[in-house]
């Protein structure tokens, strides 16, 4: 089993303590894993609007969660 399936099927827990322990940690593992995605479709020449649509977002969220230029400053 992967990481992400060990998770889901424990979010799935009916001890509280366990499933939301796991849902934290596929919160932390999604927010990871689309960072690197975001990160491939801007090296790749996507615009904020084509990620965003991808995203179902809209581009002014995505552009202020991942613009580095605008964490930098």
């Amino acid at each position: 089993m992967t990481e992400a399936t060990t998770l889901a099927a424990a979010a799935g827990s009916p001890d509280p303590k366990v499933g939301l322990r796991a849902v934290l940690a596929l919160r932390r593992l999604l927010e990871r894993l689309e960072a690197i995605q975001v990160g491939n479709a801007r090296e790749q020449g996507w615009s904020w609007q084509m990620i965003a649509e991808a995203l179902e977002v809209s581009k002014q969220a995505v552009h202020q969660k991942y613009n580095r230029r605008g964490r930098d400053r």
